[in-house]
């Protein structure tokens, strides 16, 4: 029996309607249109949060009142970390270390010197230039070891926050479930960040081809810069949220971008200057624990000639990625606690 028009409509209906509501309910929740002004009393949103060192000592407290269990998760990402992609080079730290003896002149000699050459190792060490050169396997080990240590920290913390005694245990056995949901979002935030990457290539080949030394192609392309990297980090702030939600049973990856969406809208500025305060935080521990390490070494080396196979600055770079690791998925999420807490909706 042949279908009549309407029942052949009813799909593209439904369809249409669901569209239709979708937008309403998006436009509902969202104040700010693009390309048009906003005015403050439709933006403007609520967000009570300690202070900046209140709410980093509050982070730092937690840990250190369950320093067994985050000092174990630590040294279990390292442990990963060296089984599955390997240690930092001693080798190319010695050459490295080696080649700035010799090329540095009047300028790094003395105490200041040695600091300065500190300060170059450290910066060669932060760009990844000790680093092993690692296959395709190696950098998928690498980014699970960050997903498993951030989905057990998220996992100890909700446990712990909830009133239960958590085992690291239990931890790394039952926090593998979103592994693949949050994989996904770790996926957005890369694709969210090519905007910077390619701003820092049009750098790059503006400098080595002399475009920048001035003018008004100059200032045009130190704005498309600045463009671009406002671009990105629009839109990591959100996702950065959508890794904690993405935690919850049963949550979807794009359910999670959406709703973080919805969570940081009319808040997006406060949330970028924490996450942001973090990468300071995380900056100034680098130097304080990094930095006297080199210069302990490099007077070591000068004393005892069969230090240099001793790999002491490699290993004290993994516990420190390691560390921060783990105190910046705690710092992530009770950042989240603090937002979701105050639960105002838009004006």
């Amino acid at each position: 029996m042949p279908r009549s028009s309407a029942a052949r409509n009813r799909p593209a209906n439904t369809f249409r309607q669901r569209l239709v509501t979708s937008c309403q309910e998006f436009l509902a929740r969202r104040p700010h249109r693009s390309f048009r002004l906003t005015r403050r009393r439709d933006y403007a949103r609520s967000l009570r949060l300690p202070g900046y060192l209140r709410f980093t000592a509050e982070v730092l407290s937690l840990l250190w009142a369950h320093r067994s269990l985050f000092g174990g998760l630590a040294l279990t990402y390292a442990l990963l970390t060296v089984i599955f992609v390997g240690l930092s080079s001693q080798d190319a730290y010695n050459e490295l270390a080696g080649l700035l003896d010799e090329s540095k002149g009047e300028l790094l000699r003395g105490a200041w010197g040695a600091v300065g050459g500190a300060g170059l190792l450290l910066l060669s060490g932060i760009g990844g230039s000790f680093a092993p050169q690692l296959t395709s396997v190696q950098q998928v080990y690498a980014m699970l070891a960050v997903l498993l240590t951030w989905l057990s920290t998220v996992w100890l913390l909700r446990a712990i926050l909830s009133g239960n005694r958590p085992a690291l245990r239990d931890a790394l056995y039952g926090s593998g479930g979103p592994l693949v949901a949050s994989g996904l979002v770790f996926l957005a935030i890369f694709v969210q960040l090519l905007p910077i990457a390619l701003a820092a290539i049009v750098v790059n080949t503006a400098i080595s081809t002399g475009f920048v030394d001035g003018g008004l192609l100059a200032m045009l392309l130190w704005l498309i810069v600045g463009l671009l990297a406002v671009l990105s980090l629009y839109w990591i702030t959100s996702t950065i949220m959508a890794l904690v939600i993405v935690t919850l049973p049963g949550m979807y990856p794009w359910h999670a971008i959406r709703a973080a969406g919805d969570l940081v809208i009319g808040r997006r500025l406060r949330i970028l200057i924490r996450l942001l305060w973090l990468i300071i935080m995380i900056g100034l521990f680098w130097v304080a624990i990094v930095l006297p390490t080199i210069l302990i070494d490099g007077w070591l080396r000068t004393l005892i000639p069969w230090f240099d196979n001793i790999p002491l600055v490699p290993i004290v770079i993994l516990l420190v990625t390691s560390l921060t690791t783990v105190v910046s998925s705690a710092y992530l999420y009770l950042l989240y606690r603090k937002v979701v807490d105050d639960d105002a909706d838009p004006a």
